[in-house]
Order: structure tokens, then sequence, then C-alpha cells
């Protein structure tokens, strides 16, 4: 089993220390900028630290979830590469924004399209498994004949 989900897990580790690469920057900027917890406003470059971190944090349940679905119903190679380009894109973002609110642009629209490739991958692997068990239909064997 463990050969199945290898790939899924490590990229799950890999987004976690992200995650937390995120907090402490989060951490780092308040003390920087004398803001003390609950603040969650101060000047413009700690608030953009504060949104890139927030934002991050509120998708990564939705990647986590279609990471494994898309993995484990579909291709895991396939999900675990898309996974690194994902927590590639939201490290660049998290990188523009903290540089400037418009650089954000082009990195979040890569990762949105990430998790739609995700979304899909996750849908059709499932529909193949509820095809195949329960149906008795295998589409992909329909496919190739």
């Amino acid at each position: 089993m463990l050969d199945q989900i290898h790939w899924l897990a490590a990229v799950t580790v890999l987004g976690v220390l992200e995650q937390a690469y995120f907090f402490l920057q989060v951490i780092y900027a308040r003390r920087l900028f004398g803001i003390s917890p609950p603040k969650i406003s101060g000047p413009p470059e700690f608030e953009r630290i504060f949104r890139a971190q927030v934002n991050s944090s509120e998708y990564f349940p939705i990647f986590l979830a279609l990471l494994w679905q898309a993995g484990l119903f579909f291709h895991q190679g396939l999900a675990a590469a898309l996974g690194l380009l994902y927590l590639y894109a939201r490290y660049c973002y998290f990188m523009g924004y903290k540089a400037s609110s418009s650089e954000r642009l082009a990195p979040i629209y890569f990762s949105a399209g990430v998790l739609w490739i995700l979304i899909a991958m996750s849908a059709l692997g499932i529909l193949h498994f509820f095809l195949s068990h329960y149906v008795g239909l295998n589409i992909l064997q329909l496919l190739t004949a």
C-alpha cells in the first residue's frame, strides 16, 4: 500500500513545511514592524505578508483533498507532480505578494489552474471507480478496444 501513496505523502510533507515557512514569515514581519497579535493591520508591507499567508492557508485544505483524491483514484505520479507545481506556484505567489500586490496575480492564476486540473483528475478517477465497481463498466477497456 505504501508504494501507492509515498509520492503523495512526500508532497504533503513539503506542503506542510511550506505552510510553516509562511507562518514564520508572518512572525518575522510582526517583529520587524512591531505588530503584536491579535492586530492584523499595519504598514502595507506587513499586510501583504499577512494576507499572503492567510490566503495560502485557506487554500491548503482544498489542495490536500484534491491531491490525495487525484493520486488515489487517478494517478499518484501525475498528482504528485501537479502538487509540486502547485507548491511552487504558491511560493511564487507568496514572494510576489510580499514584494507587491500586483506580483501575486500570475502565480495565483497558475495555482488555480493546477487546482482545476486536480479537480478534473479526481472527478474522472472517482467516476471511473464507481462505474467499474458498481456498474461493471470499465471505460478504459472500452477506450482501448
